[in-house]
């Protein structure tokens, strides 16, 4: 399988609902789903190399799913941007997931999520109470922790939301890429393959946040594009004081210690996000995850590096 299925739920949120989209890579019929969560202004292709490394050893007897978090890709806009933070994102997790035991009941659940999707895939795993087809089996922690340092969240705001329309891919690509950097080494054309995604051609984007899919498809040449994200979402980033940092990183922190799932914590050695520190103490309690460190590489590794996947592969898999 060398494309993923384009699919959606409905979630609910305070303003009436939206759609969230995801990709569904393998055998729709397996019981076996590993979800894969993205990064704060990323989208659910960023998956494409790991899924296909996940199928391949479990010779495709495997549900991958990707979803777009609302705000991002083929998901809707929230009409109130305060929305966007990582208590809808789960609700919408959750909601994914009723979705896709009805379509075919769910025996093993294990999560990947990078950045923004670990900090999911934390309350996913550490909530005990949230009503899940099956609890999570095993988790993914990809350059993420309960403790955030500030300089990154200060780095981060000061580029979200400030993107804006490219001549073309090539051109958006090159733009994002001096702003990833620290994603460590990639090819022209593995970095082409995942900025694709991140765009869209200017005229598939309608007012309310919706993307006309037929034409997001036609993405190449010359067109004109622009970032597939709503640069709303830097609202509640831009909304974070010391003192709610301070009280979600102790909330995040006994999520972490709820955690009785197997986890593997990777970490690029030069990340400005996750600390060495932090994730020392990530190995003494709570799961006491197994931390993997990628050389050369910061904030955050994408698992396009064969090297890379097949840490996560072996992880989920062996």
């Amino acid at each position: 399988m060398t494309q993923p299925a384009l699919e959606f739920v409905a979630c609910a949120d305070a303003k009436g609902g939206h759609r969230m989209a995801y990709w569904q890579w393998g055998d729709p019929a397996s019981a076996h789903v590993v979800l894969c969560l993205h990064g704060l202004t990323r989208q659910g292709r960023d998956f494409d190399v790991l899924a296909q490394a996940l199928l391949a050893r479990a010779d495709s007897a495997l549900r991958v799913v990707c979803p777009d978090v609302v705000g991002r890709g083929h998901s809707d806009w929230l009409a109130d941007p305060m929305g966007y933070q990582v208590p809808q994102y789960a609700a919408d997790m959750v909601a994914l997931i009723v979705q896709l035991h009805a379509a075919q009941p769910i025996e093993r659940l294990d999560v990947v999520g990078t950045s923004m999707g670990g900090l999911i895939g934390m309350v996913l795993a550490g909530h005990a109470e949230l009503p899940l087809a099956a609890p999570v089996g095993r988790l993914v922690l990809n350059d993420v922790g309960p403790t955030i340092e500030a300089e990154a969240i200060a780095r981060i705001a000061s580029y979200v939301g400030q993107g804006g329309r490219y001549a073309d891919v090539q051109a958006a690509a090159d733009a994002m890429w001096q702003l990833s950097t620290a994603f460590g080494p990639h090819t022209p054309e593995q970095w082409l393959a995942l900025s694709a995604p991140m765009v869209v051609p200017a005229s598939a984007r309608s007012a309310d946040g919706r993307t006309k899919v037929d034409d997001a498809a036609a993405v190449s040449g010359d067109s004109p594009v622009v970032l597939h994200y709503d640069p709303a979402i830097a609202v509640a980033i831009r909304a974070i004081t010391p003192e709610i940092a301070a009280q979600a990183e102790a909330a995040t922190w006994a999520l972490y210690d709820g955690i009785r799932a197997p986890t593997l914590l990777t970490r690029g050695a030069e990340s400005d996000l996750l600390s060495a520190a932090t994730a020392r103490q990530m190995g003494e309690r709570g799961p006491k995850a197994r931390l993997v460190e990628f050389a050369g590489v910061g904030h955050a590794p994408t698992f396009v590096d064969p090297r890379q996947s097949a840490v996560v592969v072996s992880f989920l898999l062996d």
